[in-house]
C-alpha cells in the first residue's frame, strides 16, 4: 500500500473532469398486460404515448436500490456474532412527469392505478360501489427500463423492472397565485430489477452492463453462447470416457469398447 504523497492536479484533473451527470437519462414503459392496455385505450392513452412519449415527459426518476436482509447467527465460533444474508430486499422509485396538454401523463397514471383495484366489476357511479384487487399478472409490467447514459453516448448503464406497478399517485398541487408546468408524479414499486443489458441471449450467458467502448451486440453475444455451448460439450465428453474407464477397472477389464453410455443429449 503507498503512502499517502502531495499530488499534482494535472494527476486527478483527468479522473473528476470525466464524472458521470444527472440530467442524461432515458425512460421506457413496456411490458404493459393485454387487459390494463386495453383499459387504458378506452380511457384515453394509446400505446404509442405509453411507449414513447411517456418516458420523454419523465423530468425526475430515481435509479434503483437494494439492500440484503439479514439473520444474527451465533455460536459458530466462540465470542463472535456473524451476519448472514437471506433475502434480497428492493426499495421502490419515485417518478415525475410533465403533464402535456391532452393530461395524458395523468391519466396514464390514474388510470393505472384504478384498474388495479376495479376487480369487482361494479358501475364506479353506483352508490354501492366497492374495490376489489385484481390478480398481480393483470397489472404488473415486466418490461420497463430506466438507461443512465452520458453526453457522449458512449457510456451507460440499464436497468431492467421486473413485476413493476405504481402503489401512490401523488396528489397534484395547482394554484392561482403562478403560473408554471404542471407536474404529476407517482411511486412505482416492483419484485426485483435487473442491471445490465437483458436479451434472449443473456439468458444463457448472464447480464452484463455496458463495456468500454460501446455495448456488445446480438452477433458477439451469439458466439459467446456458441462457444460456450462447444466447451460443455467438450467436459461432457471427456466425463464420459472417464466415467467409463472407472467402470471398466471396477469390472476388471482393460477395454472400454464393450460398455456404451448414452451421451446423446442436448447441452443447454
Amino acid at each position: 500500500m503507498p503512502a499517502p504523497r502531495p499530488r499534482k492536479i494535472s494527476e486527478f484533473k483527468p479522473t473528476f473532469s470525466n464524472l458521470a451527470q444527472t440530467s442524461h437519462y432515458q425512460l421506457i414503459f413496456g411490458g404493459l398486460p393485454f387487459a390494463l392496455r386495453q383499459h387504458l385505450a378506452v380511457r384515453g392513452v394509446d400505446s404509442r404515448f405509453i411507449g414513447e412519449t411517456s418516458g420523454l415527459l419523465c423530468s425526475s426518476a430515481s435509479l434503483p436500490g437494494s439492500s440484503l436482509g439479514t439473520a444474527d447467527i451465533t455460536g459458530n465460533f466462540m465470542g463472535v456474532a456473524e451476519k448472514m444474508a437471506h433475502t434480497r430486499l428492493f426499495t421502490q422509485i419515485d417518478l415525475e412527469f410533465y403533464v402535456d396538454k391532452d393530461y395524458k401523463t395523468m391519466k396514464f397514471l390514474e388510470h393505472w392505478t384504478e384498474f388495479i383495484a376495479s376487480g369487482s366489476g361494479a358501475n364506479q357511479a353506483s352508490k354501492g360501489y366497492y374495490f376489489r384487487m385484481r390478480y398481480p399478472n393483470e397489472y404488473k409490467c415486466d418490461q420497463t427500463k430506466i438507461i443512465k447514459f452520458d453526453r457522449d453516448y458512449r457510456q451507460s448503464i440499464e436497468y431492467t423492472f421486473f413485476g413493476m406497478f405504481p402503489i401512490a399517485f401523488n396528489s397534484t398541487p395547482v394554484s392561482y397565485a403562478g403560473s408554471d408546468v404542471l407536474k404529476a408524479s407517482a411511486s412505482f414499486n416492483f419484485d426485483r430489477y435487473v442491471s445490465g443489458k437483458v436479451t434472449s441471449f443473456d439468458f444463457a450467458k448472464g447480464t452484463y452492463n455496458n463495456i468500454e467502448g460501446a455495448v456488445p451486440g446480438v452477433e458477439v453475444v451469439k458466439e459467446d453462447v456458441a462457444a460456450s455451448n462447444a466447451r460443455n460439450e467438450r467436459i461432457l465428453k471427456e466425463y464420459n470416457r472417464n466415467l467409463q474407464n472407472d467402470f471398466a477397472k471396477l469390472r476388471g477389464s482393460k477395454s472400454t469398447t464393450d460398455i456404451a453410455f448414452d451421451s446423446s443429449f442436448e447441452v443447454f
